[in-house]
């Protein structure tokens, strides 16, 4: 049984944006081509791949089993035809790029005008997601991690600050209000701002002072979803709300003029910076290729 091409990767479109709408704006084509495409495959196959209504779609088993197995196939494929894109005098295609919001707040403006300035032809793709994701199965070409999330059988490469800080500040009329903590374990008194994966994990608030790490669990009155409700928490700890624990890079321009103030200044952590990641395969596609030699290239980030 041969199916077509072009069939195939319509219904992986479909399946990876959930949804015809989306698909046909991410593939620049027709909602009812894809539909078409989709029916054309399921009449070949002779099973439904996707179950349809008029609010979502969804796969089926045997279109979740199909999708895990050409992920990959097709990734390679792309990535086949891509080396004829080596020979051009400049790479041409997309990138896609799966990366968490304080990459793509704190690290990526440094990098992405200069980088399709210098490579015109290529068209970036970015997709943010706080959550450890399978690049492959998201039809992404590489992503940006950090090192305690990367999947072993990938290829790293540093990418941005090699030293980054994680913060703890508040506002002045908070502090007005509250005695300002002197210690992590203070902040157990405190109203603290918290934030959470999708994944329903917390994020932890780990503090480090002369090789001591202490680890705090506090309470407060406002939960955000990191990524996504960064913004409304940073507002938040503006307005007065609370203790705010973020980057030190996110919240440095609030510290610089005065919105937000320093706490435990003495106690913030930090840890290695993140990583561009890419599976480790033969071929790599031209515009990713590209991309890596002009992040390498790049001068290392001022401390």
């Amino acid at each position: 049984m041969q199916a077509d091409l072009g069939d195939l990767n319509a219904f992986v479109a479909v399946a990876r944006a959930k949804g015809f709408r989306g698909a046909a704006r991410s593939s620049g084509t027709s909602p009812s081509g894809l539909s078409d495409a989709v029916r054309r495959l399921e009449t070949q196959l002779g099973v439904r791949l996707l179950h349809r209504t008029t609010r979502s779609v969804g796969l089926t088993e045997a279109g979740q089993g199909l999708l895990d197995r050409l992920s990959p196939a097709l990734s390679e494929v792309q990535a086949a035809l891509d080396v004829v894109n080596g020979f051009r005098e400049r790479p041409a295609g997309t990138l896609r790029l799966n990366v968490p919001g304080s990459a793509a707040r704190l690290i990526l403006p440094a990098i992405v005008p200069k980088f399709l300035a210098a490579y015109p032809e290529i068209r970036l793709d970015i997709s943010t997601d706080e959550s450890f994701v399978d690049i492959l199965a998201e039809g992404c070409d590489a992503g940006i991690r950090y090192d305690d999330t990367l999947a072993q059988d990938m290829i790293a490469v540093p990418i941005g600050p090699r030293r980054q800080r994680a913060a703890t500040a508040a506002s002045a009329q908070y502090l007005a209000r509250h005695p300002a903590p002197h210690h992590p374990k203070d902040l157990l008194q405190h109203a603290c701002i918290l934030s959470r994966f999708r994944s329903g994990a917390m994020v932890t608030w780990n503090f480090e002072r002369d090789g001591e790490t202490i680890r705090v669990e506090p309470t407060g009155p406002l939960l955000t979803t990191a990524g996504n409700g960064t913004e409304l928490a940073v507002d938040a700890a503006i307005a007065g709300t609370g203790i705010i624990f973020m980057f030190e890079d996110w919240l440095r321009p609030h510290l610089d003029a005065g919105r937000l103030v320093p706490v435990l200044e003495d106690w913030w952590p930090s840890f290695s910076g993140p990583f561009l990641y890419y599976p480790g395969r033969r071929l790599v596609p031209a515009p990713l290729r590209a991309f890596i030699d002009f992040v390498k290239a790049m001068p290392p980030p001022l401390p």
